[in-house]
């Protein structure tokens, strides 16, 4: 048992979609949330900047004494995390292995990726699927204004319809869409009109969270007691709108009272 918390990182609000899932599959996990909204966005960011940023992030999460983490974004974890995983003794997962692992087992080959501008030229999403999946048929679509959409808590409005209509058109015959980023299923139900009603649409927070648990459990470090979880949320910013953003997405929206800058 390690009663110690999960820390989690994103570059603003979308790393919320994971934190929501995770913290109805692990109830009694303590959970503390860093948003960058200071650098957001990621997703335009050079490598170097984003693995740098990414560290730093990590080093204030320690501090916090966390037994693992999570990194709850797309950009950092197709351009970062390996680096980071050679840079720090703690275990560090991104959204990209556990949703590929999902992928294979379910023998998805039709798969396309929506992402950021930085994920999709990194060929993260690509590189690990190939890997792991053989004779797939991938399609990668950057939709560069959804996370600044989601950010200022343009989700499903007019001007959101008509974006995810310009992005989704391009996708033909795919089995499932991967939201390759953190921001997108703060959009899941419009991606869902705009596409064939067969086609999965993944929102990898739900499969990071299983695969968190699974890890836990493997090495024994899940949280057996029985109090209520405690959460943190820390913003490297609280001039932005995560607050009004995020309030949809928390188990309590008292939480939004003790969101604190770091």
């Amino acid at each position: 048992m390690d009663s110690r918390p999960i820390g989690m990182f994103d570059s603003g609000v979308g790393g919320m979609t994971v934190f929501k899932e995770l913290v109805l599959e692990l109830p009694n996990e303590d959970v503390i949330y860093i948003g960058d909204t200071a650098s957001f966005p990621y997703g335009s960011k050079s490598k170097e900047t984003i693995i740098n940023l990414t560290k730093t992030r990590i080093e204030e999460l320690i501090k916090e004494n966390v037994k693992m983490i999570v990194i709850a974004c797309g950009t950092a974890t197709s351009q970062a995390l390996e680096e980071v995983q050679k840079m720090f003794d703690i275990p560090i997962i991104g959204i990209i292995k556990p949703t590929v692992e999902y992928l294979k087992q379910k023998n998805i080959k039709n798969i396309g990726i929506a992402a950021t501008t930085g994920t999709i030229r990194s060929g993260g999403w690509q590189k690990e699927i190939e890997k792991s999946i053989d004779n797939c048929h991938i399609q990668n679509k950057a939709c560069p204004l959804l996370a600044s959409m989601a950010e200022e808590g343009w989700t499903n409005n007019e001007i959101a319809r008509l974006t995810i209509h310009e992005y989704m058109k391009d996708f033909e015959n795919i089995d499932a869409l991967v939201l390759g980023c953190t921001h997108y299923p703060l959009f899941e139900d419009l991606i869902k009109k705009e596409l064939l009603s067969n086609t999965e649409v993944i929102n990898t927070g739900k499969i990071v969270s299983k695969a968190v648990k699974d890890y836990l459990i493997a090495h024994n470090i899940e949280n057996k007691g029985s109090r209520k979880a405690e959460y943190k949320i820390y913003l490297t910013d609280t001039e932005c709108n995560f607050i009004n953003v995020a309030k949809h997405l928390l188990p309590d929206t008292n939480m939004i009272e003790k969101i604190q800058k770091i």
